[in-house]
C-alpha cells in the first residue's frame, strides 16, 4: 500500500469547487467569507471556489466610484467593496459568481500572474454562457462590463458586469449576470460610471429562462476557459 502523505497547495488548487446559496445572502457575510476562503486559499488550508448567490436590493461602491454617481432613491444599503470599479447594483433576479482562484499558478487558459488574461478570461466566460442561452454578448473598448442588444430599445446595453479583488495572488469578489432583476433599480446609480447606456436582462430575450439555465450555463462554459471541471463542494 502506498505511504500516505500530507495534502499539498498543489494538490488543493487541482480542483475548484462550486457553491449555491439558497435564497438571499447579505452582502457584509459575503464579503467576510470571501476574506476568509481567499485567505485560506493562500495559505493551501482550502480549494479555489466559485460561489453563486443573490442578495438583496443594495449598491456596492469599488475603488474608482464617485460619490455623484449614487441617486439611490429607495435609500437602499451601500457598501464600499473593496473590488476595482465603479458603482454597482446586486439585488434578486441577478446572479452573483464570486471567482476566488490562486491565480499565482496556472488555470486553464490563464498564465500565472497575468491579471489582464484573468479579467479577459472572466469577460470570455460570460460572453460564452450567454452565447450557451443564445444570446450574443461582447465587450466594447473603453467600457467595463459585458453587452448586448436590447431586444425591446434595439440599443446597446450592458447585461453583465465584472470588478475583482486579489489578495496574495488570490481573486475574490467576481461577476454578474442579469437574469431579470428590477431593471428600475439600476437608475439609482450612474451604473460603472457610464452615463449614455442602459441595463438589460436575459429575460428580455427569452422570459422562459430560470436561475437554474444561467447556473448549467456558467458551469459547461467554466472549463474552456479556466481548466478544471467544476465540482460540487
Amino acid at each position: 500500500m502506498p505511504e500516505a502523505r500530507a495534502m499539498t497547495r498543489n494538490d488543493i488548487c487541482e480542483e475548484i469547487l462550486w457553491k449555491k446559496s439558497d435564497g438571499l445572502t447579505p452582502y457584509p457575510e459575503a464579503l467576510d467569507f470571501m476574506a476568509i476562503r481567499s485567505r485560506q486559499i493562500y495559505e493551501g488550508e482550502a480549494s479555489p471556489l466559485v460561489w453563486l448567490v443573490e442578495h438583496p436590493p443594495i449598491f456596492t461602491a469599488g475603488t474608482s466610484a464617485r460619490p455623484e454617481d449614487l441617486y439611490n432613491p429607495h435609500d437602499y444599503p451601500t457598501y464600499s467593496a473593496g473590488r476595482g470599479g465603479q458603482w454597482t447594483y446586486h439585488g434578486p433576479g441577478q446572479r452573483l459568481a464570486y471567482v476566488m482562484l490562486d491565480l499565482g499558478q496556472q488555470n486553464g487558459t490563464i498564465p500565472p500572474r497575468d491579471l489582464r488574461a484573468f479579467v479577459k478570461g472572466l469577460e470570455q466566460w460570460i460572453i460564452a454562457t450567454l452565447a450557451y442561452l443564445s444570446v450574443e454578448a461582447f465587450t466594447r473598448d473603453g467600457r467595463i462590463g459585458v453587452w448586448t442588444i436590447d431586444p425591446l430599445s434595439g440599443q446597446e446595453a450592458k447585461i453583465a458586469a465584472l470588478g475583482i479583488r486579489v489578495s496574495r495572488w488570490v481573486s475574490w469578489h467576481g461577476i454578474s449576470i442579469n437574469l431579470d432583476p428590477a431593471l428600475d433599480d439600476f437608475d439609482g446609480i450612474v451604473p460603472c460610471g457610464i452615463r449614455e447606456f442602459g441595463v438589460t436582462s436575459l429575460r428580455r430575450f427569452n422570459p422562459a429562462l430560470t436561475m437554474q439555465d444561467l447556473d448549467e450555463a456558467l458551469a459547461v462554459t467554466w472549463p474552456a476557459h479556466f481548466g478544471s471541471i467544476p465540482q460540487e463542494g
